[in-house]
């Protein structure tokens, strides 16, 4: 049996046919060159872990019994794959033409590296911020998706927290970068063994940020490849289940800040405080 070139991991929760466009992404990008999916169903309701059937013999399905989150999902589809690259994509993302490629050929320039991921858009054609600075105690007031990040794009402190496209370039070059979205990642498997993959204490959100941060530990480096795209249909599976979303990422955020930033004293009280502060009022709002 030839080896896959790439192995993708799919974690799937009620995807439906979006995880459908996804595996239809990959093979095309693929063409005629051996590759695999595993998808991980995290005990969907809709029936779309059998998506993964329309695409045998290249994709095969591990069902769970339960939701066992997004890092332990991961480091199942990990475990069941044959190839030394591992393409870790959302089932609610798609790669554009040419992705596949250009990413593989900036992970295959710098043996060093152990993940590289694309510019990530929104279905409108904007850009999701997807290569990050480290998390730090200003990421809650300055980070992606926040308003004063908005309105002072320019401050140091706002563009540390999201790699713009003015300093990544919009051409085929990558540059290093502290950490990738999870959302659409191809890795060194050997450089994942290394650190025993995601953290499973993340259920979701914040595990792609503490690996990249691992990696980097332990003499990895990580790049972001502007001229790879992808497109990301933004939590298609935890608005179906947006409370537990919400305390799973406050949960997420405070285990980070408690093993990387704050693992002692006052800032790591205070941001215990702010946090649960913060998911008060998004629950509120959301309710």
């Amino acid at each position: 049996m030839t080896t896959p070139r790439v192995t993708a991991v799919l974690v799937n929760y009620n995807a439906g046919a979006e995880l459908r466009r996804a595996l239809q992404s990959i093979a095309v990008e693929m063409g005629e060159q051996p590759w695999e999916a595993v998808v991980v169903d995290n005990a969907s309701i809709d029936g779309s872990g059998a998506i993964a059937g329309e695409f045998a013999p290249h994709a095969r399905l591990i069902a769970n019994r339960e939701n066992v989150g997004f890092a332990r999902g991961v480091n199942q589809g990990l475990h069941a794959s044959s190839s030394s690259r591992v393409l870790i994509i959302n089932p609610d993302c798609r790669l554009v033409p040419g992705a596949m490629a250009a990413m593989m050929a900036a992970l295959e320039a710098y043996p060093s590296c152990a993940i590289v991921g694309p510019r990530i858009l929104d279905p409108d054609g904007s850009v999701q911020g997807s290569a990050r600075g480290d998390p730090n105690m200003f990421t809650g007031l300055f980070g992606r998706t926040t308003l004063l990040r908005r309105l002072l794009p320019w401050l140091s402190v706002s563009k540390r927290n999201v790699v713009s496209a003015d300093e990544a370039g919009d051409g085929g070059d990558s540059v290093v970068v502290d950490w990738l979205s999870g959302a659409c990642m191809l890795a060194r498997k050997d450089a994942l063994d290394k650190v025993n993959g995601f953290d499973e204490r993340y259920f979701l959100y914040w595990e792609d940020a503490d690996l990249c941060r691992r990696l980097r530990d332990v003499g990895h480096h990580v790049r972001y490849v502007p001229g790879a795209t992808a497109i990301h249909l933004v939590a298609h599976s935890s608005q179906r289940a947006r409370t537990v979303a919400i305390k799973a990422f406050h949960e997420s955020a405070y285990l980070y800040y408690a093993t990387h930033v704050a693992p002692r004293g006052f800032k790591r009280i205070l941001a215990r405080g702010l946090l649960k502060a913060r998911c008060y009022m998004r629950l509120r709002s959301a309710a």
